[in-house]
């Protein structure tokens, strides 16, 4: 048994040590330290990957991001936080944390003086992404900041280092803050600024644990009270982190859940013959969820109705409030739901939309419930859906994708017109027809 144990301890040792291809103490300290300082080189091609990274979210394009994060020299204020944390060289905390708000502030600048000048102005999907951080996001900081002081601590380097720029992905939110200042947008600002301290305090911390686990030599502090304090702080700052993103990350993951099991219980208890769902919403909301639906073809009785509602709970939806609705006459008051009837009905006369194998056709289309709340505020609801459109002097059908939206005040041509691009652009679709009330 002691021989077994002794094997085991020597395969982990031999496999998981970091010890053994470890670079020089001094060698890693002055690697480091050498990236803390922003001036001279570092600052101009921070300057540049900000403009390379703002142009990326501006067109969309993933590609020309990584560039940008390829070439950021962000990394090194962080990493030297994090180690002078580890070894009590408080002075180098200082000049991190010194040259990190310098290298942050510029970087806004940067990046606002950018999206000032841009004549696009619209908010892509690789803008959006960086404005919701989650727990995930802390996960992949961390994660990254270990790997990135693991490399900087071996004897040969290796490709690791810029696969930590990728993954922690430091530049765009620095660019997305810029974004909302150029554009006014708070809630962009914020978001922004949020996952960037997210990804700056992780990195710190995991080049602060591997710097403790491959036990480098500490200053020694003579006034330890001093010492204590500030490793309380630290605590605060990273719990402070923490907390908001788990439950961020819960609300997200209790979202997804949520209208995965809507999507079953339509397909699976709405599905007839001679009735057919044209336009389903689902709202995710504290207060309660609700899953609004609107039927086309022959009207359900409230007896099947019931029934039907009383099935929610078999999908995990017991809380979820059913609200359906069918015919041009349902309501006295007309509202959009109504309008939407009324439109494809008389465009496509009834025959026009396929019943039987709707399911078949109907692909799944994005979520774009926050990015149009944050793009639009004065929308008030929208709908989209796949429709099978029958030619009636060809044996020919079509399939659209047909967006429906309801906004507090009427659209101009223009606006309307950068808003179906933008849906079709977002939703991939071959072909989008955009309806307003």
């Amino acid at each position: 048994m002691k021989e077994i144990y002794q094997a085991i301890k020597n395969f982990i040792t031999y496999r998981f040590s970091l010890h053994g291809d470890s670079a020089e103490e001094a060698e890693i300290f002055s690697s480091i330290k050498k990236n803390v300082e922003f001036k001279g080189a570092n600052l101009w091609t921070l300057i540049f990957a900000i403009f390379i990274a703002s142009i990326g979210l501006n067109v969309n394009s993933t590609a020309v991001i990584i560039g940008a994060m390829l070439v950021s020299p962000l990394m090194g204020p962080i990493m030297g936080l994090g180690l002078g944390i580890g070894i009590n060289d408080f002075e180098l905390v200082k000049k991190g944390a010194r040259n990190l708000t310098i290298a942050t502030v510029i970087s806004i600048a940067t990046s606002s003086l950018y999206f000032w000048i841009t004549p696009l102005h619209d908010a892509s999907s690789e803008i959006l992404a960086r404005t919701s951080p989650s727990i995930w996001d802390v996960f992949i900081a961390g994660l990254g900041g270990l790997a990135g002081i693991i490399a900087v601590t071996r004897k040969e380097k290796s490709n690791v280092i810029p696969g930590v720029a990728i993954a922690t992905a430091l530049m765009p939110p620095l660019c997305t803050a810029g974004f909302g200042i150029a554009t006014g947008n708070l809630y962009f600002f914020l978001g922004a600024i949020y996952l960037y301290f997210i990804n700056s305090v992780f990195i710190c911390l995991g080049t602060y644990l591997i710097v403790r686990y491959m036990k480098f030599h500490k200053k020694q502090f003579e006034d330890k009270a001093y010492e204590k304090k500030v490793r309380r702080y630290i605590l605060i700052i990273t719990l402070v982190t923490v907390a908001p993103s788990i439950y961020l990350a819960f609300r997200i993951v209790d979202r997804s859940i949520f209208e995965s099991n809507a999507k079953s219980f339509i397909q699976n208890e709405l599905t007839f013959h001679d009735t057919q769902v044209i336009s389903k919403n689902f709202k995710y909301s504290r207060k309660g969820n609700e899953i609004d639906l609107l039927l086309l073809g022959r009207e359900l009785d409230a007896g099947r109705l019931d029934s039907i509602k009383k099935k929610l709970p078999l999908y995990k939806l017991e809380d979820t409030k059913l609200i359906v609705r069918q015919g041009l006459d349902a309501k006295n008051e007309i509202d959009i739901s109504q309008i939407k009837a009324s439109i494809l009905e008389s465009v496509y006369q009834g025959d026009s939309i396929k019943t039987a194998n709707t399911t078949k056709m109907d692909l799944d289309l994005p979520d774009l419930k926050q990015e149009l709340r944050t793009l639009y505020p004065q929308l008030v609801s929208y709908s989209m859906d796949n429709i099978i459109v029958k030619r009636l002097d060809a044996d020919i059908q079509d399939t659209i994708t047909l967006a429906v939206v309801n906004f507090k005040e009427p659209m101009s041509a223009r606006e309307r017109e950068r808003l179906r691009l933008w849906l079709k652009s977002r939703t991939k679709a071959d072909s989008l027809k955009l309806l307003t009330d």
